[in-house]
């Protein structure tokens, strides 16, 4: 009986940590990008972080930022209806580690080196990516969660649609578009080196395909125009 009761244990902890795990978000063909309109709102590029992480399946890790160059959102009625922000992939940013290691990983994302430019994110010939809205619904979920963020994200000159849980809220002082952690296919957007799921042949030398991304974006209203 105890050595049963284990097993359930056992079983219980495992589904759960299997559900807690983040799920890639599904790339679809993309969408009609929202039309504009309503009130303006400025992303604050000082009050908007994108971070990331990558991992092996050893359970090693790297985690990061990356910055937008700029970035619109538009409310009418009271709701956010469309908008987007550009990335600078140039920015991309090594955060758990220092030094020539962090030097090294960073310019590997990048691309820098001609040996291994398209690794990753090749950012001399992909310099920026971007996010743009195509539709938010309205939602009731988990952790304040209020809304769905669909959207084309693009990288690499790959365009595919995305649906990002979301809490957006809005006030006079601006407008935020926070989102639990969630994660994309890096292969969708071309991003393959080392994957298992194009590379048959890596035994356990390989990258996870999934990014796991959290976005907190602060937009404020845009100026008035001068009369």
């Amino acid at each position: 009986m105890k050595v049963l009761l284990n097993l359930i244990l056992i079983s219980g902890m495992s589904i759960l940590m299997f559900s807690c795990k983040e799920k890639a978000a599904t790339a679809g063909e993309k969408g009609e990008v929202a039309t504009t309109g309503g009130v303006q709102y400025n992303a604050a590029l000082d009050m908007t972080t994108i971070n990331w992480e990558g991992s092996k399946p050893t359970g090693d890790k790297h985690t990061g930022t990356i910055n937008i160059s700029d970035g619109q959102l538009f409310v009418s009625n009271g709701k956010l209806t469309s908008g987007g922000f550009n990335l600078d992939m140039n920015t991309i940013v090594v955060t758990d580690i220092t030094g020539d290691d962090k030097a090294d990983l960073e310019a590997h994302l990048k691309g820098t080196e001609a040996d291994g430019a398209d690794h990753f994110f090749n950012v001399t010939k992909f310099p920026a990516g971007k996010f743009e809205i195509t539709s938010v619904t309205d939602t009731t979920g988990e952790n304040g969660l209020n809304a769905l963020v669909k959207g084309n994200l693009t990288l690499k000159g790959i365009t595919k649609e995305i649906t990002i849980p979301a809490n957006v809220a809005i006030t006079e002082a601006g407008v935020t578009v926070s989102t639990p952690s969630f994660a994309i296919n890096r292969t969708e957007w071309g991003v393959n080196y080392k994957s298992k799921s194009i590379f048959s042949d890596l035994g356990d030398k390989f990258i996870n395909d999934d990014i796991v991304l959290k976005i907190n974006l602060t937009a404020t209203p845009a100026a008035a125009p001068v009369q």
